[in-house]
């Protein structure tokens, strides 16, 4: 961590609204890169790949998010009361190419390591045929050709209704079928910051296994549910265009209303670095 990085760190770990980060044991990388008062981690996909395969099954529950350019404007802008839920994470990676680019200009490294991109290699490379899943989110016939897809044997699945996030009746269930599952991985498909928030309680519960993945929209790319942009699009970081343009109605207020914020969030950020 450079004296920039060490710097901010002090100046958010006195912030009354953020609570203390978990032991170093609970994290992938310790040695992870700060920046927009996120500590990423800076290991590569490789290193991320072997780091999940080489955790115990039975080891405590942990989860790994992927914050993008969205969940870092909604923790900074919105949802202050959501830092808990990103600093208890195992994992914190670098969903945004233009994440990683202002970080560059800043002097902090971060690898990108797309969430949609980590959950095929996971799928690809990781899960054996035998390994219990459990996966929350999704309709019964994605997960169907998801298992089909990879040969697994012992898929779990759990829907919880819309807007469950505001019921808690609700969440405890989501809660306890993870719990009760004792899966090995786990892939939350609810959508931001739903799956994060799920994967917290699940956390705190001290109850459960396996490791959480908050994948949203990951699974539905694997099934052909959905379309990914194209490799030259998401290498130039205009993944955001493809999405916005393939459904403007959805996305057009976080790409061209809320998502412009991040380059304010950043320029401030390195303001109070450097005083």
């Amino acid at each position: 961590m450079n004296v920039a990085e060490f710097s901010i760190a002090r100046r958010f770990a006195a912030v009354a609204t953020l609570h203390a980060s978990p032991p170093l044991s609970d994290i992938m990388d310790p040695d992870a890169s700060v920046f927009l008062d996120l500590g990423f981690t800076r290991l590569s996909m490789p290193s991320v790949l072997q780091a999940i395969d080489a955790r115990d099954r039975n080891a405590p529950f942990a989860y790994v998010v992927t914050p993008n350019v969205d969940h870092v404007v909604r923790l900074q802008r919105r949802r202050p009361d959501l830092w808990p839920v990103y600093r208890s994470a195992w994992a914190t990676l670098c969903d945004s190419r233009i994440i990683a680019l202002l970080a560059r200009k800043m002097g902090v490294v971060l690898p990108v390591i797309p969430g949609s991109d980590l959950t095929q290699q996971i799928f690809e490379n990781i899960v054996r045929l035998d390994d219990r899943v459990a996966i929350v989110g999704g309709n019964a016939a994605m997960i169907d050709l998801l298992a089909k897809a990879y040969g697994l044997r012992n898929v779990h699945h759990y829907d919880p209704p819309m807007g469950f996030i505001d019921q808690p009746v609700e969440v405890a269930k989501t809660v306890q079928f993870i719990v009760d599952t004792r899966a090995r991985y786990i892939f939350l498909a609810v959508g931001s910051p739903q799956q994060e928030i799920v994967a917290h309680r699940v956390k705190q519960t001290g109850a459960a296994c396996g490791i959480g993945f908050c994948v949203g929209a990951s699974l539905d790319f694997l099934t052909g549910g959905q379309k990914r942009a194209p490799r030259f699009m998401q290498l130039l970081a205009m993944e955001w265009l493809y999405r916005l343009l393939s459904n403007p109605a959805r996305m057009w207020r976080r790409y061209l209303c809320d998502g412009p914020d991040i380059f304010v969030i950043a320029r401030d950020w390195k303001r109070d670095v450097r005083r």
